[in-house]
């Protein structure tokens, strides 16, 4: 029985292998597994789920479609290389050298980016919603803002805030952000920095003219200001049910 297992398993493996090696070159991706190194090597669509890659070259390779889902890529030479419509979720890319490389349309979900290389990096279309580290020149102000109303939307309270805080970095005059991050830090019991940055806001909103926003962050500091006798059996805020209790007026900030 132990055998007969063993011939599935290994029939499997292999039944795997080539599969891949369809859409990939076969020389190029044994060329890879062996030695980790495969410069300009088409490996479209290969699957190296959760392989531990750290520090491998791949400088101008076809990765076009590969699932590379939860691989350790930290310190590897992707320069040049074409991932797009790659998934990259939850990989480990820190320190990796992406410049010039294709990263159109990849899933770069819950990635970890501290201190990769993105200069001249296509990111048209990528999916960064969770990404760690992302630099501040690849992304914009409104991109980190949604990043961060998504976070929030799932309860992800402090990668939201870190979002935000991207994108105030970015735009300093950024009232929306300010106001979102107020009501994160509400929601997270912290009603000292909620009224701080929903000050700001107030004043951001003043200064530019902008009545919807002056109205929703106004509504935010009565909720704020009012007595904690009256919120009793309310329980922790969720960022959703405030967006709904302070008026449907913060829809335009919040999109829901």
């Amino acid at each position: 029985m132990r055998n007969q297992n063993l011939s599935v398993f290994i029939a499997l493996c292999f039944l795997s292998f080539a599969q891949t090696a369809q859409a990939a070159n076969a020389d190029h991706l044994r060329q890879f597994l062996a030695t980790k190194s495969c410069e300009g090597c088409d490996l479209s669509g290969v699957g190296l789920v959760m392989a531990d890659l750290a520090g491998a070259n791949l400088r101008g390779a076809n990765l076009r479609g590969a699932n590379i889902s939860r691989a350790n890529l930290s310190g590897a030479n992707l320069q040049g290389a074409n991932l797009s419509a790659a998934s990259l979720f939850g990989v480990n890319l820190s320190g990796a050298n992406l410049q010039e490389a294709d990263l159109t349309s990849a899933d770069l979900r819950n990635t970890y980016l501290v201190n990769a290389k993105l200069t001249n990096t296509s990111l048209n279309g990528a999916n960064l919603q969770g990404a760690i580290g992302i630099p501040l020149q690849i992304a914009k102000p409104e991109e980190f803002y949604a990043l961060g109303v998504a976070a929030a939307q799932k309860g992800s309270q402090q990668q939201a805030i870190d979002y935000f805080n991207q994108a105030i970095a970015l735009r300093p005059e950024y009232a929306d952000a300010y106001l979102a991050r107020g009501a994160v830090r509400y929601q997270l019991l912290d009603s000292p920095g909620a009224l701080k940055d929903a000050q700001i806001a107030e004043k951001l909103f003043t200064s530019q003219s902008n009545k919807t926003g002056l109205q929703a962050v106004q509504a935010f500091i009565l909720e704020l200001q009012t007595p904690i006798t009256k919120k009793v059996n309310r329980g922790k805020p969720n960022f959703v049910d405030f967006v709904s209790n302070v008026g449907s007026v913060l829809l335009n900030i919040f999109p829901f």
